[in-house]
């Protein structure tokens, strides 16, 4: 039976970091949501509202995005990223995990299973980043300028949430009010543009192909065939790099596949779940 939800923030490796909470009352399965660049938890509410009907549900912010701290002295690289996020399940109690990561929450996701093998029994990745490289050093640099945050927050300004949107998804007629504002909210103040310096800085690129491949964990796939983002050729890199997993192909589909295909991705991640609890019976 589904609960009220908990939201909050919690303080986590030296950072605040919001989350979501939906507790179930007879699941001990839970599902551990991390999103994309530039994104928040905003982008899995429909997906949320599917899964908090069977599942215990926690959805993070990643710092600096959405609610979270956004601190010029956090590092934020995956690897510290990653960390936060299994300092904040441990604080939480939970066990008996399955990760969803869309984009960058999908190499968050690979960090963790490469650090903590035994963290999760699954994980569902969704068009995940893979293979992008560290910035370059004249960009990291120059991001030591002062106010160079101002000339970040410009190039966002001018690409703009819309724009954004539309490279995200196959389908642009379900764009609306409520999602634009929803991805523009945490941009509304400076703070998240001075964070996002300090990232180019810390981000240390991707897992290499040679790490991919230690992992074990059971991952399913799922990629729009239309991705500009993270082009279908990366995630059958993936699949041949991830020893133990599953890829499927969502047609007429961008790389926003929470925002346009919930409904399918929550049948993909049931069928998963059944499918390899069979297996192992």
């Amino acid at each position: 039976m589904e609960q009220a939800a908990f939201t909050g923030h919690q303080p986590v490796n030296n950072i605040n970091v919001y989350y979501e909470f939906y507790p179930h009352q007879t699941s001990k399965k839970t599902f551990v949501l991390l999103h994309g660049f530039l994104s928040s938890t905003f982008t899995f509410r429909h997906l949320i509202s599917l899964l908090k009907q069977d599942y215990q549900v926690l959805s993070v912010d990643l710092p600096p995005f959405g609610k979270s701290g956004k601190c010029n002295q956090y590092v934020y690289s995956y690897k510290n990223l990653a960390q936060t996020v299994i300092q904040l399940t441990k604080s939480l109690g939970l066990k008996k995990m399955t990760f969803i990561g869309h984009s960058m929450g999908g190499q968050i996701v690979l960090n963790i299973l490469h650090m903590m093998p035994d963290i999760a029994d699954k994980a569902i990745l969704l068009c995940s980043s893979a293979y992008l490289k560290r910035s370059k050093l004249p960009l990291i640099l120059t991001s030591y300028l002062p106010y160079f945050h101002r000339f970040v927050k410009y190039y966002f300004a001018r690409t703009g949430v819309r724009k954004n949107l539309q490279d995200a998804l196959y389908n642009h007629s379900i764009i609306n009010e409520e999602m634009i504002n929803g991805y523009l909210q945490p941009f509304l103040q400076d703070e998240i543009f001075i964070a996002l310096t300090r990232m180019i800085r810390d981000r240390e690129g991707d897992l290499p192909g040679k790490l991919l491949q230690q992992i074990k964990t059971p991952c399913l796939l799922i990629w729009g065939d239309h991705d500009k983002s993270m082009p279908l050729k990366v995630g059958e890199q993936l699949h041949k790099d991830l020893a133990n997993s599953e890829l499927i192909v969502l047609k007429e589909t961008g790389h926003a596949v929470p925002e346009e295909r919930p409904f399918e991705v929550f049948e993909y991640i049931k069928n998963f779940l059944e499918s390899y609890q069979t297996a192992v019976e």
